[in-house]
């Protein structure tokens, strides 16, 4: 495992990367042995920041006010992105909020094409963590705790995941290729059926989150389901209730 990587992680006023905007970044530069460089700061993000956000970063507008603006530590941020490898839980919505805030002030990138290991990704391929949500793959890892739900603090953590998903390969290059296919995952990630294995998730369910805009792993795990029981013979009879009825 030879290489030096950036893990990247921000936090925001909302999860919606169109409408919401970044007040903390965080970026570390390490290799397999150190940790090599640090930076991070808290950003204006010039409009209210969400109750709901709010409860789960607590970093209040008070503490934002008079931070710099994205405008002025995106050139930095791309900066260090550049050439490296980007690590993150969920990285393509850290990256979403990055482009979008390149857009807005009309900054030059490539950040469409940075190369990515989404930690979320390689935990569904463990698949021996009880839930793939960074503080449960922590405590899973028996990793020590870095205090609050920050960006930094979600980096450091977040590497030291990254080292434990990552013992099962020989080399970067076999976890990217590995990463090119998508995931078969045990059980349904997010809605009303979370938790529950795609077996025990209605039909009607699985027809309509198919047609989503998911990720490649939830999309393929879901047609997967639904060729099993089109094989199965389970599929008519679940899609027409009067199946059975003469």
């Amino acid at each position: 495992m030879k290489g030096t990587f950036i893990c990247l992680d921000c936090e925001t006023t909302g999860l919606d990367p169109k409408l919401d905007r970044i007040i903390e970044i965080a970026l570390m530069r390490f290799d397999f042995h150190t940790t090599l460089h640090s930076y991070e700061t808290l950003i204006d993000p010039e409009i209210p920041i969400s109750q709901v956000s709010m409860a789960i970063h607590h970093i209040t507008e008070e503490m934002v006010r008079e931070k710099p603006k994205i405008q002025e530590v995106l050139p930095t941020v791309l900066e260090w992105i550049n050439h490296h490898i980007v690590i993150g839980h969920g990285i393509k919505l850290d990256l979403a909020f990055l482009v979008e805030s390149a857009k807005r002030f009309q900054i030059p990138h490539t950040l469409d094409q940075v190369v990515t290991i989404d930690t979320l990704r390689l935990a569904r391929l463990y698949g021996e963590s009880p839930t793939n949500s960074l503080e449960r793959l922590r405590q899973h890892f028996n990793i020590e705790p870095e205090g609050a739900h920050r960006a930094m603090s979600d980096v450091t953590v977040n590497i030291a995941v990254f080292k434990h998903l990552c013992v099962s390969f020989k080399s970067i290059d076999e976890l990217l290729q590995r990463l090119k296919k998508p995931i078969l995952l045990k059980t349904m990630p997010l809605g009303k059926y979370k938790g529950r294995p795609f077996p025990e998730v209605p039909l009607e369910y699985l027809l309509w989150a198919v047609k989503g805009d998911f990720d490649q792993d939830l999309i393929y795990s879901l047609q997967t389901e639904l060729q099993k029981r089109r094989k199965g013979g389970r599929f008519s009879e679940a899609s027409n209730p009067f199946a059975t009825l003469e």
